[in-house]
């Protein structure tokens, strides 16, 4: 089960790095945006989850 969830959260981050790199919206309105595709798949994560994986994402980037 956590290898589940494990490959769905490294498919989330990729895919929110992806979105971060060439989306044109703030970067609120994409944090916003990602919550709600989480919880469409019944992952909810709060906002400070949220800001963390935004986090991540950046310094998985500028590596």
């Amino acid at each position: 089960m956590k290898s589940i969830l494990y490959a769905f959260l490294g498919g989330a981050v990729v895919g929110a790095a992806t979105a971060l790199l060439f989306a044109p919206e703030s970067g609120a309105q994409l944090r916003e945006r990602i919550k709600e595709s989480l919880k469409r798949r019944g992952i909810d994560f709060s906002d400070d989850d949220i800001e963390e994986l935004v986090e991540q994402i950046a310094a998985e980037i500028k590596e």
